[in-house]
């Protein structure tokens, strides 16, 4: 059966971003959700690690795509929630642009051999 990876060894460049601002565009998540939500989305695929997400987590909110606010989680507990700002939604488009680019080159190369 073959491993997860982990977000720290084998997201390429790119990945965490995109799959953080996609699940966010559904809705508002706090970290330990969004972790879930990416493992759910990829099947277990990729399965993002707290020293991985909040880094990332925070450089996007620094970078004006995510903002965050205080509440309390599906437990009771204080958590901060992050969403995407209206640059976050423009972020998100142009990496699944870049993204989907990326694909048919891949799938074309992989093809030739």
């Amino acid at each position: 059966m073959k491993k997860p990876a982990s977000a720290g060894t084998a997201l390429l460049q790119g990945t965490l971003d995109v799959l953080i601002l996609k699940v966010l565009a559904l809705e508002p998540l706090h970290g330990l959700a969004i972790s879930r939500r990416i493992a759910q989305v990829t099947g277990n695929t990729f399965q993002v690690k707290p020293g991985s997400l909040f880094p990332a987590l925070h450089r996007m909110e620094q970078a004006g795509w995510l903002s965050s606010s205080w509440g309390e989680s599906e437990n009771t507990r204080r958590a901060k929630f992050y969403q995407l700002t209206k640059a976050g939604i423009r972020q998100l488009k142009q990496e699944t642009d870049q993204w989907a680019r990326i694909s048919v080159a891949m799938a074309s190369a992989l093809e030739m051999f």
